[in-house]
């Protein structure tokens, strides 16, 4: 069935509740992750008429092909600035125990793909800056709803590499309204493991990848069980290591010539590409001691970096003013999930999430997010923005 999308001059101008269902029911599934997805464009021009209706100043840039950033501006110069970053875009909808794309509010809950990652957090942050705009601005807000964060972070890759810039910014994921100032990182990588293939009775022959693998796998085991707990963050706790992906052999009766893993490190702030490589030449070496006929090739894959704010930084402590003035707990914790937060800190923007919404319920067969959430976290975000830019 086709959900009709609320029409962007019925939304009310600081109607988070309204502008999140809006935008739930629009699909923006990243054609980079599902094949045919539409993508963030329809999301993109509702939220850009939406703003521009608001009296913001607004513009729609292509981070790559039919792959929209909004980035919409409110205020003026001379206090400092502060951006607001959400990503637009969202995962697939396979398996989901109820209607994806059908923003429903039910038990003081909105559900649909996206409602929790993170259109909610969308929504907060465009009505907050709409609301602080509305008491009076010194300096500026920066709203920047971006597209691809899910896979590539396209949209705030080139949000940073166009120069957009702030004294601040608050990346509105869903943190069960806690400010998460630092989160992990992580590195994929292969592992191409060479052997010599021979019939299954040519011990003298055969080089078994397979069981070459399986040694450096035991070594990386140790690694996981034994180094990585004494490493530990305040916010985070421990790295982590897995194996994500094993493939190889030819026939029961071959020694196999190949075997690929692939495997996933989840790196604390101060860990490294380099770290990483370190990890696995020194499993490489433990396995060659006892077995020189060892042939790996590592090659990297993807890998995004941690981020990691101060917890006494000064947009955590205006973020921890403005939930007591609204009488909430400033609860400091640590996000799991890697977040566009590592590319603006990398640029030289202090970033921290912060957000309606569980993010343990982001990708999940049920997704939503609690109506009281969206509102305590546009009220919140208004009280940073007036106070930050003043």
């Amino acid at each position: 069935m086709a959900v009709s999308v609320i029409p962007s001059a019925a939304i009310t101008p600081g109607d988070a509740l309204a502008l999140t269902s809006a935008l739930v029911a629009v699909d923006s599934r990243n054609p980079s992750l599902v094949p045919g997805g539409p993508g963030e464009g329809d999301a993109a021009l509702l939220l850009a008429d939406v703003l521009s209706r608001w009296g913001f100043s607004v513009a729609v840039h292509e981070a790559g092909p039919g792959r929209p950033n909004v980035v919409a501006r409110v205020g003026r110069g001379g206090g400092r600035s502060l951006m607001f970053n959400g990503h637009l875009d969202v995962v697939g909808i396979e398996g989901m125990q109820h209607a994806p794309f059908d923003p429903v509010i039910r038990d003081g809950r909105l559900y649909g793909r996206g409602s929790c990652d993170m259109k909610a957090g969308v929504a907060a942050m465009c009505a907050a800056a709409w609301r602080a705009a509305r008491d009076g601005l010194r300096g500026e807000v920066i709203v920047a709803a971006v597209c691809d964060e899910e896979f590539d972070s396209l949209g705030t890759r080139a949000l940073v590499a166009a120069g957009a810039r702030a004294d601040a910014a608050v990346v509105t994921e869903p943190t069960r309204l806690a400010i998460n100032p630092a989160h992990r990182g992580f590195v994929w990588h292969e592992l191409a493991f060479r052997g010599r293939a021979a019939h299954g009775s040519r011990y003298d022959l055969g080089i078994d990848a397979i069981r070459h693998a399986g040694l450096v796998i035991a070594e990386l085991d140790r690694l996981e069980r034994d180094e990585l707990p004494q490493r530990t963050h305040p916010l985070l706790g421990r790295g982590s290591l897995h194996l994500s992906r094993i493939s190889g052999g030819e026939g029961w009766s071959t020694y196999p010539a190949q075997c690929t893993l692939g495997l996933e490190r989840r790196t604390l702030p101060g860990d490294s590409v380099a770290t990483v490589r370190r990890e696995l030449d020194a499993a490489f070496s433990a396995v060659r001691a006892r077995e020189p006929q060892l042939d790996v090739a590592v090659t990297g894959v993807a890998e995004q970096a941690p981020s990691d704010v101060p917890v006494d930084a000064p947009i955590v402590r205006a973020l921890s003013e403005a939930l007591g003035a609204a009488g909430r707990p400033a609860t400091i914790e640590g996000m799991s999930a890697w977040t566009d937060c590592a590319l603006l800190n990398a640029a030289g923007v202090p970033a921290v999430c912060f957000g309606p919404g569980d993010i343990t319920l982001a990708h999940a067969a049920e997704e939503y997010v609690p109506v009281h959430d969206i509102a305590v976290a546009t009220d919140v975000l208004a009280r940073l923005a007036t106070a930050w830019t003043a």
